[in-house]
Order: structure tokens, then C-alpha cells, then sequence
């Protein structure tokens, strides 16, 4: 796969802004990070959560093995530094296998089951390119969960990333 593939771009992307927002989140006590608050996984630390246990059942599809979850969050939410750590170890995974996979594997079709029920069949990139799409989507509530309470967040923003990172690195990503 050429280093500068849309997939792999797209995977960096994932990573790089996961890691801002993530150093962000950071700058929070604990307890805010769990806190209680008007949101989809209810708080910081569970939206966080919730994108790893996605990256984590489409890991297992991807590896052709079973997974743990029975839904697309866990009863019990991690602590954020757990999740921090293993959603950082997750993305890592996925960036070696953007770069590392060739237009035969990225085109390979995946069969599954949905946690919620149905039978699924993707290709590695389009499970890929999704899951890139599914963790900005959430950053984005993560962002909004934040922004009362972290002052000078740095941005994630994809045209960020892209002059920033991506046109400098991308052959080592």
C-alpha cells in the first residue's frame, strides 16, 4: 500500500486527533472525566470508552475472532487512563495496518456479525474509513463535553492534520 493512501491518511488522522483530544481530556481531575453528563455514553471518560470498544469488536472481525462485547459499550467503563492507553495501543494497530495493507487485502471482504444482531460483510477499507468516521463523530461530543471546562484545547481538525503532520510525515506514520 503506497504510504500516502486515502485509508492510511484517514487512520493517522484517527490516531493523531484521538491523542489531541485524548491530551485535552487529560488536563481534567478525574472525576470530571466520569462525571455524570447530558451525553450519548454519559460521560467523557464512557465516549472514549465507546469508540475503543467499537476499534475493539472490528479488530476482531478484522482477525477473524471472537470478541467479549455483546454491545457497542461496556456495562462498566474503564478508567480514562486505561482507556487513554489501550484506545492510543488500538489506533497504532490500525495506522500498521492502513500502511501495511495492499489494494488486495484493503479490498478483501470481512464476514461478521453486528453486536446488535444481522450478518455483515465489509471490506478492510470499508471498515476502515468508517471507523475513522465513527471516532471523529464522537470527538466531536467529547469536544462539546469539554469546552466548559478545558480553556485553549488544541484542535483536531482533518486540514490540521494534514499541513501539520501528514504532508511532513507521512512515510514514517
Amino acid at each position: 500500500m503506497p504510504a500516502q493512501s486515502t485509508v492510511h491518511c484517514m487512520m493517522s488522522y484517527t490516531a493523531w486527533a484521538d491523542d489531541v483530544m485524548l491530551n485535552n481530556a487529560a488536563r481534567l481531575p478525574a472525576f470530571e472525566l466520569l462525571a455524570p453528563r447530558d451525553a450519548l455514553f454519559n460521560s467523557i471518560a464512557g465516549t472514549f470508552d465507546h469508540i475503543l470498544v467499537v476499534a475493539e469488536i472490528f479488530q476482531a472481525h478484522l482477525q477473524a475472532r471472537r470478541h467479549p462485547h455483546t454491545a457497542r459499550y461496556r456495562s462498566e467503563i474503564l478508567g480514562f487512563s486505561e482507556v487513554a492507553e489501550r484506545l492510543r495501543a488500538m489506533n497504532d494497530y490500525y495506522v500498521a495496518c492502513a500502511r501495511d495493507w495492499t489494494d488486495a487485502a484493503l479490498a478483501e471482504t470481512i464476514d461478521f456479525d453486528f453486536v446488535g444482531g444481522g450478518k455483515g460483510a465489509m471490506s478492510r477499507e470499508d471498515i476502515l474509513l468508517p471507523l475513522a468516521n465513527h471516532a471523529t463523530y464522537h470527538r466531536g461530543f467529547v469536544s462539546t463535553l469539554l469546552y466548559p471546562l478545558v480553556k485553549g484545547g488544541a484542535a483536531t481538525d482533518l486540514t490540521v492534520f494534514i499541513r501539520d503532520v501528514w504532508s511532513r510525515n507521512a512515510a514514517q506514520l
